[in-house]
């Protein structure tokens, strides 16, 4: 059974942008139970959240929140239920520019702006 927790807030949108503590868990198969929570980059681009999946279409996470379309998040010390909804188009050239800004000294920034992980990004509501 699912507990009841808080949707995302504008509020919070705004403080786990500026962290990195971001762990995501669409439901499993049977729409109820989450997933198991894994941690990724998370960027704000016009007070919305955005997620990449590293392993682009492949990766788990990615498949079960297009599937479920809904789960939960947890960061900035909240957990929050949460949907998902693909995204593809001109956004993609502004949440590129937020992970170049807020990722800058990673090694794995050349990766997460790849048209690979392009594919695979998610809008978090």
């Amino acid at each position: 059974m699912n507990e009841v927790i808080e949707l995302l807030t504008k509020e919070d949108i705004k403080e786990i942008a500026r962290r990195d503590d971001f762990y995501i868990a669409p439901f499993r198969e049977d729409g109820k139970t989450y997933g198991t929570l894994t941690w990724i980059w998370v960027v704000e681009v016009n007070g919305e959240l955005y997620v990449r999946a590293y392993n682009g279409k492949r990766s788990k996470w990615y498949g079960a929140a297009l599937k479920q379309k809904a789960g939960k998040i947890e960061a900035a010390g909240r957990e929050r239920a949460v949907h998902f909804e693909p995204v593809s188009g001109a956004l993609n050239a502004q949440i590129d520019e937020a992970y170049k800004l807020k990722y800058s000294g990673s090694p794995y920034l050349g990766a997460m702006i790849s048209e690979r992980a392009k594919e695979a990004t998610v809008k978090v509501y």
